[in-house]
């Protein structure tokens, strides 16, 4: 493992440097895996503010 101590502009550059150097194929598979990395990542639980409501249908008569 190494440490380098460097801004955020020089460490998004060296990624995206490298990133770039990966062949279309790996490019695609890098994206896939962070896809399943990113729907495993917590989120907060949306709050369905609906949820223990109900509704009354009242359907109109034919005449």
């Amino acid at each position: 493992m190494e440490i380098r101590f460097q801004t955020k502009e020089e460490s998004n550059k060296q990624q995206q440097e490298e990133f770039l150097k990966l062949s279309k194929a790996e490019r695609f598979y890098s994206f896939l895996r962070l896809s399943e990395r990113m729907s495993r990542f917590p989120v907060k639980n949306k709050i369905d503010k609906n949820k223990d409501n109900f509704q009354i249908v009242i359907e109109p008569r034919n005449k």
